[in-house]
């Protein structure tokens, strides 16, 4: 039977109000007036329809500054909690493991973290865009500064986007040891990672970010095992193509011999810890800086 329109209208009431109820936690979690365990202790305490029991772990997960939907993916797995779960509705063993995950969390919220990420992905996929909008968005990310042998293209600044260096100046670093990889790429340029303001910045608990090639991705997880390693894919082959045609930047040759690095580059993937696909530069850059663990800008 069809229910009476004015029980129809109380109950589409009800459903507006449960879910602005449920908002307002998420809320006063991403602005810290509230903790997440405070959340899960309200919802395990008191009624089973009160917004704290309804809300979705996922969603009081992704309520966390800077924990977005990349990190609390991967969370949930670990937790053994299915993304349908309500807070109020784990059984036992849940409640105890996301209990222990919130209190470790905590435990260490306040303490400076530090985290190696390195971005690396096959030609014109768009690393150089997103690492910029990073930079611009998130001013707590250091992102690291390569040197380079090739000459800047149209609007690259020396010492901001790459060192620029000479052949000899090249050589010069790797005899000092000042290197953390370096690599020749595209069969053409050389490239390196100076390792000096890395390890500054990690021992001072900021976040790095490198973006390198692949060899150059290989280097850094043969030397810092803890580094993860990121792989920006782009939506389909065609719209690489097209990325690279459009760039502009390369004579017909060298576009040639790019693309049939990226295949190779392609195949690579699986080495890698994440991929994140650069179908839109701001969605991608956030999946990135997750990774990172820092806030975003308030900017």
């Amino acid at each position: 039977m069809k229910p009476p329109e004015v029980d129809r209208a109380a109950g589409s009431r009800a459903a507006v109000a449960a879910r602005r109820a449920r908002a307002e936690v998420k809320r006063q979690v991403a602005s810290r007036e509230r903790t997440a365990l405070d959340v899960a202790h309200s919802a395990w305490a008191g009624d089973p329809l009160a917004p704290e029991a309804t809300l979705r772990v996922s969603e009081l997960l992704k309520s966390i500054p800077t924990l977005g939907p990349t990190r609390t993916e991967r969370i949930m797995a670990e937790l053994g909690i299915a993304a349908s779960k309500r807070v109020g509705g784990l059984g036992s063993r849940q409640r105890v493991r996301l209990r222990e995950y919130l209190l470790g969390r905590e435990g260490t919220a306040r303490r400076p973290r530090s985290r190696l990420v390195v971005l690396a992905g096959p030609t014109a996929v768009g690393k150089g865009t997103v690492s910029r909008h990073i930079r611009e968005t998130y001013p707590d990310v250091l992102l690291s500064v390569s040197a380079t042998t090739r000459p800047p293209r149209p609007g690259e600044i020396d010492g901001e986007h790459y060192y620029f260096v000479s052949d000899a100046e090249f050589d010069a670093m790797i005899e000092r040891g000042e290197f953390l990889e370096y690599a020749t790429v595209h069969n053409a340029s050389r490239y390196g990672t100076p390792r000096p303001p890395i390890d500054r910045a990690l021992a001072e608990g900021k976040s790095v970010l490198l973006e390198i090639d692949l060899q150059g991705a290989r280097a850094v997880k043969a030397a810092m095992p803890e580094a993860l390693l990121v792989f920006l894919l782009p939506p389909t082959w065609e719209e690489l193509v097209r990325r690279l045609l459009d760039r502009g930047t390369e004579s017909a040759e060298e576009q040639q011999r790019r693309l049939d690095t990226a295949k190779v580059e392609l195949a690579a993937q699986d080495e890698f810890d994440v991929k994140v696909v650069n179908e839109e530069v701001g969605q991608a850059a956030r999946e990135v800086v997750e990774l990172l663990d820092v806030p975003a800008s308030r900017h």
